[in-house]
C-alpha cells in the first residue's frame, strides 16, 4: 500500500484532488487508519484512478465519471460527449472565422462600419400584408394605414413587447422601385383577418443581424455588406431578408438618426 503523499506522486494527482475524488465517491482509500487519520492506496487504485484521469481529461464530469463507472451506458455517454465536442469546434471554427473576416474589415479591404450579429429571432404572431410598393417613400403613408385597418377590425390587439415590426422583402435581390414585400407587425395574440391583411405565426429563426443608421436610400450598403459576411463566414442564406425598423420618422427629426436593423435568417453550408 501507498500512503497518500507518494500515491500522488506515483499518479502525478493532487493530494486536494485525491481528497475531493474521496469525498464525491469516486475514489476512496483501500484503507484508512482509525489512529492518524491516514489514507492508503493500492496498485489496483492506481489502475483506477488512471481510468478516471483519462475520463477527465476527455471532458467528462464527475457525476458522468460515477456513472460509467458504475456501469452506465458507455457507449450512449461517448456518443453525447463526442456530439458536445463537434459543436464546440463547430462554434470555435465559427468564431475563428468572424476573426478573421473582422481583421479584413479592419484592414481595410471592406470596412463600411457595419458589425454582424447572429441572433436567434424569437417565434412571434404578426398581422401582416403583402404588396408592391412603388419605391421606399411610399412606406409612410402606406405602414400607417395598415395599422389603422388592423385597429378598426381589431381595437383589442396590442403591439408585442418589445416592438417588433418589420418588412420581408420578396424579390431576391435589392430594388428601389416596385418593390415586392410584406409588411409584418408582432402582436400579443391572433386576430380576425380583414381584406388583404392576415394574421400568422412566424417560426423562430436563426439570423445574421446588422445595424444601419441613416435613411433607407443608403440600405444598399448594408445589403452588400451582410451578402458577403455570410459567404465570408460559410453561411448560406435560407430565407428572404427582414427590415425591422427601431428608430425612423415617428420618433427622430434627422433621417441621419433612423436606425434600421438588417436580419437575414441563415444556415452553416
Amino acid at each position: 500500500m501507498y500512503r497518500i503523499g507518494l500515491f500522488s506522486k506515483i499518479s502525478k494527482t493532487t493530494i486536494k484532488t485525491l481528497r475531493y475524488y474521496d469525498e464525491v465517491g469516486l475514489l476512496h482509500p483501500a484503507y484508512t487508519d482509525e489512529e492518524n487519520g491516514y489514507r492508503y492506496y493500492t496498485t489496483e487504485q492506481l489502475v483506477m484512478l488512471h481510468r478516471i484521469t483519462a475520463l477527465r481529461q476527455i471532458g467528462f464530469s464527475v457525476d458522468e465519471v460515477l456513472c460509467i463507472l458504475n456501469g452506465g451506458n458507455v457507449t450512449e455517454i461517448l456518443q453525447q460527449r463526442k456530439v458536445e465536442i463537434e459543436n464546440e469546434l463547430s462554434e470555435a471554427a465559427d468564431k475563428l472565422s468572424r476573426i478573421k473576416n473582422f481583421i479584413l474589415e479592419k484592414e481595410g479591404s471592406f470596412e463600411m462600419g457595419y458589425q454582424a450579429v447572429v441572433k436567434q429571432l424569437p417565434e412571434c404572431i404578426v398581422y401582416s400584408k403583402r404588396m408592391v410598393v412603388p419605391d421606399y417613400n411610399a412606406y409612410f403613408q402606406i405602414i400607417p394605414a395598415i395599422g389603422e385597418e388592423v385597429k378598426k377590425s381589431n381595437p383589442d390587439i396590442k403591439c408585442a413587447v418589445p416592438e417588433y415590426c418589420f418588412i420581408v422583402y420578396h424579390d431576391g435581390e435589392y430594388k428601389e422601385k416596385d418593390i415586392d414585400v410584406e409588411y409584418c407587425e408582432a402582436v400579443d395574440r391572433m386576430g380576425v383577418d380583414t381584406g388583404d391583411i392576415k394574421f400568422k405565426k412566424i417560426e423562430s429563426v436563426t439570423a445574421v443581424s446588422v445595424l444601419h443608421k441613416g435613411p433607407y436610400s443608403s440600405l444598399g450598403k448594408a445589403y452588400a455588406y451582410v451578402f458577403k459576411w455570410i459567404e465570408d463566414n460559410g453561411y448560406t442564406a435560407i430565407d428572404n431578408p427582414r427590415e425591422s425598423y427601431i428608430d425612423g420618422i415617428w420618433n427622430k427629426e434627422s433621417e441621419e438618426d433612423w436606425l434600421t436593423e438588417l436580419q437575414v435568417p441563415i444556415m452553416k453550408k
